[in-house]
Formats: structure tokens, C-alpha cells, sequence
């Protein structure tokens, strides 16, 4: 496996398109945190500093899922899956290592960026007092919300193997559908707004629960869904021709 990680890491890194999307997420975290703090009336409290620092988050969510797609589908655009999975014939383990790459390449760059965001938005805002375990318990949030947007948007790259296919999936599923569920009649509505992809995946980036979920309850509801659209990919893999 570790020479699939560095394979991997080698591809992730090469693609000029990585460095876009990554530096996009990342201006987008520190823009609105700016923009959002800079503008604020005072004073400013210690809670909704924290919160308009991650007021970028939704934004960066967009290209970290494309990022997710195109760590598989460029493949299949280019017919590159092909020499890939010649390397390796286990499918399983190409999917596993590319999974195993875009989480820690994530995970670094999203941490980082979103305690930059935070140290943005306190530093304009300067708020009386702030909950420090509340602001890292946001921040390491957030990274964690971005991430498992990039996974769902590798998921359904796997799914669909087809980058604005699956790109427009991810866009519907992440920002536009979720609040759409909002709408849903009665209490059963109720419960599936409440357990929707972000709408659950949310809560562990705002701190606070929902009726029927908490932050990190919601968080878990949300990496299900994902592991729904990577099994499923992983099974296709497995069967379909490359």
C-alpha cells in the first residue's frame, strides 16, 4: 500500500488543477471570514465571531468536492485509469489509496486554512472574550466538514466517473437539495431535512444540534451518506470495464 500512497500523492500533487482548487477553498475561508468580521457592527461577541470566521465554509465546500471528483474522474477523462489499475490490479486498493491521499492532503490544508480564517475573523472582530474550546471545536469542525465534502465528491466521481456529471451531483447534493428538504410536509419531512447530507453535515461546523441530532451525531449522519456513495463506487469499480 505504501507505494500506492506515494503514487498517489505523486498524482494528487502534479495536476495544476489540485493546487487551484485547494488555493480557492482556502481564499474563500479567508475572504469571507474577512469580509464578514470586517464589516460587522460592534461589538462583536465572542460566539458570533467564531461563527462569521467559518462563514466561508459553504463556499469552500464547492471546490473541495470538485477537487474530490477529479482526483478519479480526470483519470477516466484521460484514459490514464487504465495504466492505474494495470499497476493495481486490486481495484479496492486504488480506490482505498486514493480515499487515504485526499483525506491527509485535505485535512492538512483545511486545518490550517480554517485556523487562519479564525485568527482573521478574531483579530478584526477582536470580540470581549472567546470560548477557546468552542473556536478549536469549529475549527477542527469545519476541516472535517470540507473533507468529507471532497470524499462525497470522490464517491460520486467513482459513481459516475464523469467530471461535470458528477460535479453537478455534488453541487445538487451539497447546497442545492438540502435546503429544498426543508419544505417537506409534516413530521416525517421533519426527520429527513434534519438527516440530509449537510443539513446534518452542518452541525459540527455551527456547534449546535437540531431536535433530532447533535453536532457530531449530525457529522457521523453525514460521513454515512458518504460511505453510501464510496461503497457503491468501489462495488461499480470492481465490475465495470475501465
Amino acid at each position: 500500500m505504501i507505494d500506492i500512497f506515494r503514487s498517489e500523492w505523486t498524482k494528487i500533487r502534479s495536476v495544476r488543477s489540485t493546487m487551484w482548487t485547494l488555493a480557492i477553498a482556502v481564499l474563500a475561508l479567508l475572504g469571507m471570514s474577512a469580509l464578514l468580521n470586517g464589516t460587522a457592527d460592534d461589538p462583536v461577541e465572542g460566539a458570533r465571531a467564531i461563527a462569521m470566521s467559518m462563514g466561508g465554509v459553504m463556499i469552500a465546500a464547492l471546490p473541495m468536492a470538485t477537487l474530490g471528483v477529479l482526483v478519479i474522474s480526470s483519470e477516466y477523462r484521460t484514459g490514464a485509469i487504465r495504466t492505474s489499475l494495470m499497476a493495481v490490479p486490486t481495484r479496492i486498493s486504488l480506490l482505498t489509496g486514493k480515499i487515504v491521499v485526499f483525506t491527509v492532503t485535505s485535512m492538512v490544508v483545511c486545518t490550517v486554512a480554517t485556523a487562519g480564517a479564525l485568527a482573521v475573523g478574531l483579530a478584526l472582530a477582536q470580540p470581549p472574550s472567546v470560548d477557546a474550546g468552542a473556536a478549536v471545536q469549529v475549527a477542527l469542525g469545519s476541516a472535517l466538514y470540507l473533507t468529507a465534502c471532497g470524499l462525497f465528491g470522490l464517491g460520486l466521481g467513482t459513481l459516475i466517473r464523469h467530471t461535470p456529471g458528477a460535479v453537478v451531483s455534488a453541487i445538487a447534493l451539497i447546497l442545492v437539495v438540502p435546503p429544498m428538504t426543508n419544505q417537506l410536509p409534516g413530521q416525517w419531512g421533519d426527520i429527513v431535512a434534519a438527516h440530509f447530507t449537510t443539513n446534518a453535515g452542518m452541525l459540527v461546523v455551527t456547534g449546535h444540534g437540531n431536535d433530532h441530532l447533535g453536532p457530531w451525531s449530525g457529522f457521523g449522519v453525514y460521513m454515512a451518506w458518504i460511505a453510501v456513495a464510496l461503497v457503491v463506487g468501489g462495488v461499480l469499480l470492481r465490475r465495470r470495464d475501465a
